[in-house]
C-alpha cells in the first residue's frame, strides 16, 4: 500500500508540473496574423493583428494560455470611408486596417489603426469588454504603425513613423491631438538607415522602451531604444536577429508580461505562401534590455516552454485558433444567410445569393475567407449547385493575388468543374482591377444527378520549400478525385498583402438572383 500511495503521489506531482508549463514549437501561430499587437490583462492574453480588405475587420483574440485562441470580437463591421470598400470605383486589396495598436488603461480597452487608404485616419475605438463589441470612439491625423501609450501621469501618447519615429501628445480623452502636447521627432541614437517601423512602447522598472523593426538594409531586425524620458533622447540595441525555418530573419512585434513574472516576444516572419506568422521568444531582462531568444541570445528558439496552465486534455505543437470567417471587402448584407445569423460563425450551412454581376473571384461580393494554417491544412466544402442559372460561377479557392480556383460553371444546360490558375493585375492609385488572366488547367463535366452536393476540398502544404495546394472534388460516389495541378502558392506584397486564404465564393457573370447552398467542414 505505500508502495502504491507513493507512486500515486509522484504522478500527480509529475501531472501538476505538467500542467505548469506549456511547450509550442515555432512558428506558434503558423498562419497569416501580420502586425501583432498583445497585452495581458489579469488571466486573459488578448492578440491582434492586421486584416486589411477582409470584414468584420480586426480580430481580437483572447487566450489564457498563449496557446489556444478563440477571436472573441472585430474592431468593425465595415468601413464606409470610400466606395471602394465596396469595390466601387476601384478596391482596397493591400490596404484598409493597418497595424492596430491595442491597449488597456483605468478599466478600458483601446485600438488605434491607421486606415490606409483616403481619407488616411486612424481610428480610435473603445470597449470595456472586448467579448462584448467595440465602439468606435475618435479619429485622428494618420499615423503609420503606431503606438498608443498611457504614461503613469495620466498622459496620452502615441509613437509613430515608417523612417523617423515621431512622438505625439493626445488629449486624455483620446479625442484629439493636444494642443500645445508634445510633438516631435525624437532621437534615437544608433538609428540604422532604411525603413524603421512598428511601433511598440512599454514601460518597465521607470525606462520608457520602444520597440522598432530596422529593414532591409540592415536584414530584418528588431530594435530596442530606452530611455529614462518618453521625450528622448534614446539609446539602442539589437534584441532579436534570427533566421528560423529556412527562411529570412524575423522582426516586427513587441513584448508581453506572463502571469508569473516571466516575460514573451511575439515577432512576425515572411513565410511564403501562408503568409507572415507568429514566432514567440523567451524575453530576458538583460543590464535593462529586453533580449529576446534562450537567454537573450537574439535567436528564435525551435520550441518555448511557456509558464502557464493550459486548459487542455492535450498540447498541441503549435498554437490554435479556432476557425473565424471574413469577408473579402464590405459584404452584401441580405445576399448571404447562415444557420446562426453570424457572418464570422456561420454554423453548418450558408446560403450565397447574388444581386451584382461579377468577371472573377478578384471582384466577386461575398467571397467567404478564412486563414491556410501551416504545416499541414486542409478542408472541405459541400455546394448545392442545383439552382445555378446560365453563367454562375461557385467554388473553392486558394486566394491570393495569384489563386488557384476550383470552380463550379453553369455553361447553357451544361456544368462544369474547372481548375484554373487566375492572377489579377490592379492599378496602383485605387487598386482598380485593370486586368485578370485566367488559365484553364482541367475541366470535368457534372453529371445533373450530382449538382444537388458537391463535395471540394482543398490541401495546403506549407513545410519549407512547399507552398502547395491541391484540389479535390467527389461526386454522389463519394470517391474523391484530384483535379488540376499542385498549385504553387505565392505572397505578393503588391497587390493583396497577404497569405494565402481559403475562400469560398459564388457569383454571376450573366444575370443577378441566383442562389447556392453550401455546407461547411466546421
Amino acid at each position: 500500500m505505500k508502495r502504491i500511495s507513493f507512486f500515486c503521489i509522484a504522478l500527480l506531482s509529475c501531472a501538476l508540473s505538467w500542467a505548469q508549463s506549456i511547450q509550442v514549437k515555432n512558428p506558434f501561430i503558423w498562419a497569416d496574423c501580420p502586425d501583432p499587437d498583445i497585452i495581458r490583462v489579469d488571466d486573459y492574453y488578448y492578440l491582434v493583428s492586421t486584416t486589411m480588405h477582409m470584414f468584420p475587420g480586426a480580430p481580437i483574440m483572447r487566450s489564457k494560455d498563449l496557446v489556444h485562441w478563440q477571436t472573441v470580437s472585430y474592431l468593425f463591421d465595415e468601413i464606409k470611408d470610400t466606395p471602394r470598400y465596396d469595390m466601387q470605383q476601384g478596391t482596397v486589396y493591400g490596404r484598409g486596417q493597418w497595424a492596430t495598436s491595442l491597449r488597456y488603461n483605468n478599466g478600458t480597452f483601446w485600438a488605434l489603426f491607421v486606415a490606409n487608404d483616403d481619407p488616411h485616419k486612424s481610428m480610435v475605438f473603445k470597449t470595456d469588454d472586448p467579448a462584448k463589441g467595440w465602439k468606435l470612439h475618435s479619429r485622428l491625423p494618420a499615423y503609420h504603425d503606431a503606438s498608443l501609450f498611457f504614461d503613469d501621469d495620466g498622459r496620452v501618447y502615441v509613437f509613430s513613423g515608417s523612417g523617423d519615429i515621431r512622438l505625439v501628445e493626445l488629449e486624455q480623452d483620446l479625442s484629439d491631438v493636444k494642443k500645445g502636447g508634445v510633438n516631435k521627432k525624437l532621437q534615437l541614437n544608433g538609428r540604422p538607415q532604411g525603413l524603421h517601423e512598428g511601433s511598440r512602447v512599454v514601460k518597465h522598472d521607470g525606462m520608457y522602451y520602444l520597440l522598432c523593426i530596422s529593414w532591409p538594409r540592415t536584414g530584418r531586425q528588431e530594435i530596442a531604444y530606452r530611455s529614462k524620458n518618453i521625450e528622448g533622447p534614446y539609446d539602442s540595441k539589437v534584441i532579436l536577429k534570427s533566421e528560423f525555418g529556412g527562411f529570412p530573419y524575423a522582426g516586427q512585434g513587441t513584448i508581453v508580461d506572463g502571469k508569473h513574472g516571466e516575460w514573451y516576444g511575439v515577432m512576425f516572419q515572411d513565410r511564403g505562401g501562408v503568409g507572415r506568422v507568429l514566432t514567440i521568444e523567451p524575453c530576458s531582462w538583460i543590464d535593462g534590455w529586453p533580449m529576446l531568444g534562450t537567454n537573450g541570445d537574439g535567436i528564435i528558439p525551435e520550441t518555448v516552454t511557456l509558464d502557464g496552465q493550459c486548459e487542455c486534455h492535450e498540447q498541441p505543437q503549435y498554437a490554435v485558433i479556432e476557425k473565424d470567417y471574413q469577408i473579402n471587402h464590405n459584404y452584401i448584407k441580405n445576399d448571404i444567410q447562415t444557420e446562426t445569423g453570424s457572418i464570422t460563425k456561420p454554423g453548418h450551412w450558408v446560403k450565397l445569393t447574388t444581386s451584382t454581376l461579377a468577371n472573377s473571384i478578384f471582384d466577386a461580393r461575398n467571397t467567404l475567407t478564412w486563414r491556410t494554417w501551416g504545416p499541414l491544412c486542409t478542408d472541405t466544402v459541400r455546394i448545392d449547385a442545383s439552382l445555378m442559372k446560365d453563367g454562375d460561377v461557385a467554388g473553392l479557392a486558394a486566394l491570393n493575388g495569384d489563386s488557384g480556383v476550383l470552380s463550379i460553371k453553369k455553361e447553357g444546360k451544361k456544368t462544369y468543374l474547372i481548375f484554373a490558375e487566375e492572377n489579377v493585375q490592379l492599378s496602383n492609385d485605387t487598386k482598380t482591377i485593370t486586368n485578370v488572366e485566367k488559365k484553364e488547367i482541367e475541366r470535368v463535366e457534372i453529371p445533373k444527378k450530382a449538382l444537388k452536393e458537391i463535395a471540394l476540398v482543398m490541401n495546403g502544404d506549407f513545410n519549407p520549400g512547399k507552398d502547395i495546394a491541391q484540389f479535390f472534388y467527389a461526386f454522389n460516389d463519394g470517391n474523391f478525385n484530384k483535379i488540376g495541378n499542385d498549385y504553387k502558392m505565392r505572397f505578393d506584397y503588391r497587390r493583396l498583402f497577404m497569405g494565402s486564404r481559403y475562400a469560398l465564393f459564388f457569383y454571376s457573370t450573366k444575370t443577378p438572383g441566383a442562389s447556392v447552398k453550401v455546407l461547411l467542414n466546421n
